[in-house]
């Protein structure tokens, strides 16, 4: 079932860079992408369909490879005390933060997660989000964590998107273990993790190394976990403080290690050795009120791939719009437009271990592509906010989203 879509510029995104092509067209085979050049040169072929794109710029569909979109309740009143000069601390010691999350979500019912979830992630999918990743973390124990995986696999069979789950037990540490770090990290290793696998509801392994959450030495036994599960691992490090949690994710052949604000140049050393995705999340950043800047120059001198993502969660980074992640990364991070859109296309794929077919267009990967109504690609990172006209097709189908 071929189709030609003809009358447009394609950036295919190829090598982290724009790699336009204008005056194109782009033949698709169901869900795959067929042929792709200059429009004067189409092969001769019968299509079933010819589509024409009246002069968009056509990129890959977006990859927001670092959510935590199922959760209970949210924080937004906990916001406006910090607004007040209430401190963390202090929320936290009243039942807040983290602690008020995995309370709602314990409480909440798959069917109100579902719910909820979908309404965020549909604002996703309206900008052109074709494929997403999402945590759990806000259960800590066994039958909670197994709820919000089973959401988010009942979230792929609901939208037309590209959904990855990522078990993240080793968030924080839940009430029922308090002040026992190692004998929760044992329990989710043993207990936990194999279960939640054999069910077939993960299909990578996070943990949040920091001060305040996991040691490194516990974190690596999560690691040896997920590699006896054959399973990828991916690491929320170096945001608060530098513990070498992105080198012992290196060391482990990580997919990504996000955040990074405080990494060393001996860590983006061995991220670059391993090819480890550095995953920036601007939204948590800017609402955090940051100053420290994640060490982009090293980054870009050691050749470390740069994803970037909306971190969509409700404590610090309530971001429903990844295409605002794209300008902050650039005015916040100094990333520019090309390479901005890179960190949500081919180096996001390559963050969930997807770049053989997703995150470029190119001969035999998914056809999924938005057709966007604009002049430039740099449109796309330099608009603030509204809605961009465009089409969305996600595997070969042009999809609308109400």
């Amino acid at each position: 079932m071929k189709k030609l879509w003809k009358n447009c510029h394609i950036a295919t995104m190829q090598n982290g860079q724009y790699s336009s092509i204008e005056n194109a067209a782009m033949v698709t085979d169901g869900k795959h992408i067929d042929w792709i050049g200059l429009e004067k040169d189409v092969p001769p072929l019968e299509f079933e369909e010819s589509i024409d794109l009246n002069g968009a710029w056509v990129t890959p569909g977006m990859i927001d490879c670092h959510t935590h979109s199922v959760f209970g309740g949210n924080r937004s009143v906990e916001f406006e005390q910090r607004l007040q000069g209430v401190s963390y601390a202090e929320i936290a010691a009243k039942g807040g933060g983290i602690a008020s999350t995995v309370r709602a979500t314990r409480e909440a019912t798959e069917a109100q997660l579902l719910e909820s979830a979908l309404k965020r992630i549909r604002c996703m999918l309206k900008e052109g989000v074709t494929t997403i990743e999402i945590k759990s973390g806000y259960g800590l124990d066994y039958e909670n964590e197994r709820k919000m995986l089973r959401v988010i696999r009942q979230i792929a069979q609901t939208l037309p998107m590209t959904v990855k789950s990522t078990c993240l037990a080793a968030h924080a540490l839940p009430p029922e273990f308090k002040d026992q770090g190692d004998a929760y990290i044992e329990h989710v290793c043993t207990e936990m993790l194999p279960k939640l696998h054999q069910e077939g509801l993960v299909d990578a392994v996070d943990a949040f190394c920091e001060y305040l959450a996991f040691s490194p030495e516990q974190v690596e036994r999560v690691f040896k976990t997920a590699k006896t599960l054959n399973l990828p691992i991916k690491l929320h490090a170096e945001q608060l403080s530098s513990l070498g949690g992105s080198s012992l994710a290196a060391r482990y052949h990580a997919l990504s290690a996000d955040h990074l604000e405080f990494m060393t140049e001996d860590d983006v050393k061995a991220m670059a050795e391993t090819g480890t995705v550095a995953v920036l999340l601007p939204g948590a950043f800017y609402f955090l009120r940051e100053t420290q800047l994640p060490p982009l120059e090293s980054l870009h001198k050691h050749g470390v791939r740069i994803a970037l993502s909306s971190d969509l969660n409700p404590g610090t980074s309530p971001a429903l719009s990844l295409r605002l992640m794209l300008n902050m990364g650039s005015t916040l991070f100094r990333l520019m437009p090309e390479q901005a859109l890179a960190g949500v296309t081919i180096h996001a794929a390559h963050a969930l271990g997807l770049q053989v077919t997703h995150g470029s267009l190119e001969q035999g990967k998914y056809a999924d592509f938005i057709a966007w109504d604009i002049e430039h690609p740099s449109e796309i990172v330099y608009w603030l906010g509204g809605d961009l006209g465009k089409r969305i097709v996600r595997h070969g189908t042009e999809i609308s989203i109400s």
